[in-house]
């Protein structure tokens, strides 16, 4: 190159790659070799190839370069060429003497730019820089060197090398372990997504069933219908029907079960019923008959056991088996 072709060219137009960077630093450099040009007014739409009318130092976006009557895509404005395997949007050059991982990917690749959409798995291309530290911007696909076709079919088989295959070099092996990679990671979040999304359905089809229980909360149908879902929700309803004040519930050495404790006045109590049914099944104090020996506490219920408790202070008559408390332990306005 002489000095006469540095020289500008009145009214000169040129095509130029332009990967657009972002809102808040847009690419407004133009280069081509050792020539830089900075762009003035409005940018381009969207990264692509454009032509730019230049003036001086300046370069001003005139339209696209692949428009009917465009100027058409011009190569020349890129320089040091290499060839190599496309892995998604990076390019692992030829000659790579290592056989990288995929965690190890972006350090033996190189990002290109304007990448020709639709191109296979495996394929070869050919990319260049507009200047020594430039970004590589995608030219053309190369021809393959032989193996490509194997590769992609044992791909597409999910197998889980390419040892098999002659003539593989590192950087096709590499390609095919990225991609094979990929497509696991791709399938993990799939499964991962179908699982959080049917977690989130249910939660909402129990959630939308939980308010139309809180609706029934009233009645004795609601209340066992709701434990199902909410016992909690269920046991402090069913005790304050009685008059008692829920405290907190533990599940019972039987699955089917649960441990209740609850409050009457300044009391402290604990029952153990049925975690579905609210049936109580052993109810924390003495309900078993002096004469007939009999065990009477199943015939109580959540909602019940409050005034049979009250019943027996009153007289009393209470014997407490499950001691949890005292009524010191607690302020007068629990």
């Amino acid at each position: 190159m002489s000095w006469r072709d540095l020289l500008q060219k009145t009214g000169e137009t040129k095509v130029f790659p332009w990967i657009g960077g972002d809102s808040y630093d847009p690419v407004r450099t133009l280069y081509h070799g050792d020539r830089v040009w900075f762009i003035s007014g409005r940018l381009p739409p969207e990264p692509g190839w454009y032509e730019f009318k230049l003036s001086g130092k300046k370069a001003e976006y005139f339209r696209s370069a692949t428009v009917a009557d465009g100027p058409g895509i011009d190569y020349s404005c890129l320089q040091d060429l290499v060839h190599g395997y496309l892995i998604g949007d990076r390019i692992l050059v030829d000659g790579t003497s290592v056989n990288p991982e995929p965690s190890a990917i972006s350090e033996q690749s190189d990002s290109v730019h304007l990448v020709e959409p639709g191109l296979d798995r495996f394929a070869r291309i050919v990319a260049g820089r507009t200047h020594e530290s430039g970004n590589l911007i995608f030219i053309r696909q190369d021809f393959p060197l032989g193996p490509e076709d194997e590769v992609l079919v044992a791909f597409r088989n999910k197998a889980i090398s390419v040892s098999h295959i002659k003539a593989v070099t590192p950087a096709l092996d590499a390609a095919f372990r990225m991609e094979s990679w990929q497509r696991i990671e791709v399938e993990r979040r799939r499964f991962e997504l179908a699982r959080l999304r049917a977690e989130e359905e249910a939660r909402l089809a129990i959630e939308e069933r939980r308010n139309v229980l809180a609706q029934q909360l009233g009645t004795g149908v609601g209340r066992r219908q709701m434990a199902t879902i909410d016992f909690a929700e269920a046991a402090r309803s069913a005790l304050a029907a009685g008059g008692a004040v829920y405290l907190d519930h533990r599940q019972a050495p039987r699955k089917d079960e649960m441990i209740v404790s609850f409050k009457i006045d300044r009391r402290q109590f604990e029952c153990v019923c049925d975690a579905k049914q609210l049936s109580i099944i052993d109810s924390g104090i003495c309900l078993t008959g002096h004469t007939s020996g009999i065990k009477y506490d199943d015939r109580f219920t959540l909602e019940s056991l409050p005034s049979v408790i009250r019943e027996a202070i009153r007289e009393g008559k209470l014997v407490v088996y499950r001691h949890v408390g005292d009524e010191e332990d607690y302020d007068e306005d629990d």
